[in-house]
């Protein structure tokens, strides 16, 4: 007869189930997200928001691309409009990223509301690399709320200490959001019409900088892309000509 009350699982394999690969990878993409919310939260208070102020766009807005563009602008000089309109448009990825995950994921109740604020490029990618359907659930989960609570904790830390830390530059935290731009950005230049298009936009902004006001190059960056896509991706008009078969013998 069985025991009623069989022994625990070895320690190893309680650790695996509750540990698994999608959980770990969570795990360690939220430390290393969280901790820029560090620089985010020094930089907002050097370009003159205040604590609470830095604070509620973490808390609201929740996308670290267009946090620092947001910044970014209003450091610049830039119009409050010109800020929006940026991170507007550097947070259109997570629409892609929140219909994608819907799908997945498909969330009921209020776990639907609190998905689509936590859908990110790193839930979203934590996710879309597992395989068994509780694995992404996992990963997304894990991802998602370990970066919003690390995030927002580091952000505090940052604007609390950015009065004590001077001229943020000093400390390289300038290029914080550049360094993370480009991590993001240097795996897709493997083929020659990223790498065009990047430059392409990176000249576009280079020659407007000079011409007009703060926040607006970017936009325009972000209107030459779209551009590009459009033209370059639509369908080819011959394609969708008849195609008329000669005869035999005809010139």
């Amino acid at each position: 007869m069985s025991s009623p009350n069989p022994s625990p699982p070895p320690d190893g394999t309680l650790r695996a189930t509750v540990l698994t690969p999608a959980v770990r990878m969570g795990l360690s993409i939220a430390v290393a997200t969280g901790l820029y919310g560090i620089s985010f939260g020094a930089l907002a208070v050097a370009a003159g928001l205040s604590v609470g102020q830095a604070m509620a766009l973490s808390l609201l807005m929740f996308t670290g691309g267009s946090q620092f563009a947001f910044i970014g602008v209003i450091a610049g000089g830039g119009a409050a409009s010109a800020a929006l309109g940026a991170a507007a448009l550097l947070g259109v990825r997570n629409a892609v990223y929140g219909m994608q995950m819907n799908r997945m994921l498909v969330p009921k109740g209020w776990r639907k509301a609190l998905a689509a604020h936590l859908t990110i490029d790193e839930s979203a990618a934590t996710a879309s690399g597992q395989t068994a359907p509780d694995e992404q659930r996992r990963g997304f989960w894990t991802a998602g709320l370990g970066v919003f609570l690390l995030w927002n904790l580091f952000t505090l830390l940052g604007a609390l200490l950015g009065d004590a830390l001077g001229d943020p530059r000093q400390w390289g935290l300038d290029g914080a959001a550049v360094a993370a731009f480009l991590g993001l950005l240097w795996p897709r230049l493997r083929q020659r019409e990223p790498v065009a298009l990047a430059v392409l936009c990176g000249v576009a902004t280079a020659l407007a900088v000079p011409l007009l006001p703060p926040g607006l190059p970017i936009l325009l960056a972000a209107v030459v892309g779209a551009a590009w896509g459009w033209w370059g991706h639509a369908p080819d008009a011959d394609a969708h000509a008849p195609v008329v078969k000669k005869k035999a013998g005809a010139p």
